[in-house]
């Protein structure tokens, strides 16, 4: 039979991977209007320590393959949307990553971008905004892996 130490330890440890989650890996977004899967997006960390993100793989089954985005004014401007980095310069800030930009492909428009994870690191609430945060719209992303 384990110690008294040994099973109260065990809840903290158990909880202890949801608190120091990060929200690099593989995420499933999911289409607004239709609820149904639009695409996967690795998060990673660029060498200054900023969190990026690029659509590894679209879902859309009409969507073409070949789409690139015809909007965008950066650099991004005719890049295939597979492969795309939409997410740029996020930094830890306390249980969310802010401080950076989130673009979205189909109008070539960059937002001001915070993240949060839920669910114990399983969901990525993803808000995009412009100016202040009450002025945007948030998306849950699902970790795939």
């Amino acid at each position: 039979m384990p110690s008294a130490q040994a099973q109260t330890a065990a809840p903290t440890m158990a909880a202890a991977p949801s608190a120091t989650a990060t929200p690099i890996g593989i995420w499933k977004t999911i289409d607004d209007a239709t609820r149904e899967p639009r695409a996967l997006i690795r998060i990673y960390t660029e060498p200054d320590g900023s969190l990026s993100g690029k659509i590894i793989k679209v879902l859309d089954k009409d969507a073409n393959p070949e789409k690139r985005c015809d909007e965008c004014t950066d650099d991004r401007k005719n890049q295939l949307i597979q492969g795309l980095r939409i997410i740029d310069k996020m930094r830890a800030n306390g249980a969310i990553w802010d401080q950076g930009r989130i673009l979205d492909p189909e109008n070539g428009k960059l937002y001001r971008c915070k993240m949060s994870l839920e669910d114990g690191g399983r969901k990525l609430v993803v808000r995009g905004y412009i100016g202040v945060s009450l002025l945007g719209r948030s998306q849950t992303w699902f970790r795939e892996e």
